[in-house]
């Protein structure tokens, strides 16, 4: 089963990207999505295949575009409990633990998000995007915690997909990081780009990549004779880029406590209690949680606001902090 788009270029739209063409004039699909039609030749400009979403329309230009229903391919159930904290007949928004990643690929192909889904009884999700990947509109690190937001239908993933694209949706995080933040509000924005050293990680460039843009301010400064000095703070996203907080925060110089990819080596200090000493040590993951997600509800309109706690193994590090200022 397939869908059939026709345009026909208006003068408004002389020269200008196709891929942004298609975007402007339909609501139900993604960037993302149209490159991907695009990329893989489903897209005619006047009878001829067109696989360059930079390719610039001219007045008069007809445009076709094939867009096919995907299929799932078979996943292997997880038993796995998850937090659920919002659900209805079109997504699903989980307050996800860190240890999990969200979907399957090299290395582990049974123990993620996407297969605990398939194990809940009559679920249904999205099958727009790679076939591993059902219903994943967006993703959290896999040592990060928090909300994630997953479509059970391919009109609310292209909807909340349009929504990310066009940055409007709400994304806070909460982090503790090294050091004080200077100033401690503030905004960075830089370019995000692959590590040419290291494929794995991220990197701030001033000549390539994509726009990343972090809104933080500083709640709390731990410091101490007995403590090392660390903040609490929390990031806005205004995009959202592969590691962008963690990339952002270490550029600063204030690298999130527990990251082993951006990481501060960390030794333990004779004038810092064992109990801080311990929890930092053997902290093994990242301290960083997406606390507050929202979004215009894909069918009615509604806005969705949702918001968690820190899960108990960070909560547990505040404590400590706060009993030894």
């Amino acid at each position: 089963m397939k869908n059939i788009i026709n345009l026909i270029v208006k003068q408004n739209s002389h020269k200008k990207r196709i891929d942004t063409f298609i975007f402007e004039n339909c609501v139900k699909l993604s960037r993302t999505r149209i490159k991907n039609l695009i990329l893989d030749k489903r897209l005619k400009i006047n009878d001829k295949i067109n696989n360059l979403p930079s390719k610039k329309v001219i007045e008069g230009d007809v445009v076709y575009l094939e867009v096919p229903e995907p299929k799932i391919s078979s996943l292997k159930p997880f038993n796995f409990k998850l937090e659920i904290v919002y659900e209805d007949n079109d997504l699903i928004v989980i307050n996800k633990p860190p240890g999990i990643s969200m979907h399957p690929g090299p290395g582990n192909y049974e123990n993620t998000i996407v297969n605990a889904l398939m194990s809940y009884k009559g679920i249904k999700l999205s099958s727009i995007g790679n076939e591993l990947r059902p219903g994943i509109v967006h993703r959290i690190d896999k040592d990060t915690s928090g909300l994630v937001v997953i479509a059970k239908n391919n009109l609310s993933h292209e909807n909340l997909s349009k929504q990310f694209s066009e940055h409007s949706i709400d994304r806070v995080y909460l982090a503790l990081v090294w050091g004080k933040l200077r100033p401690q509000s503030g905004t960075v924005e830089t370019l995000i780009t692959r590590s040419s050293k290291n494929r794995q990680l991220m990197d701030v460039s001033f000549v390539k990549g994509k726009k990343a843009i972090t809104n933080y301010k500083t709640f709390k400064v731990f410091e101490g004779k007995s403590i090392p000095t660390l903040s609490l703070i929390e990031c806005k996203l205004k995009t959202g880029r592969t590691h962008q907080i963690r990339v952002h925060l270490s550029y600063k110089g204030n690298q999130i406590v527990g990251d082993k990819k951006y990481k501060k080596k960390y030794k333990k200090l004779k004038s810092v209690s064992e109990d801080i000493n311990n929890l930092i040590l053997k902290l093994n993951r990242q301290f960083l949680h997406a606390k507050i997600l929202g979004f215009k509800h894909p069918r009615s309109g509604k806005r969705i606001f949702l918001e968690t706690n820190l899960p108990d193994d960070l909560k547990k590090i505040v404590n400590v902090l706060e009993k030894a200022k």
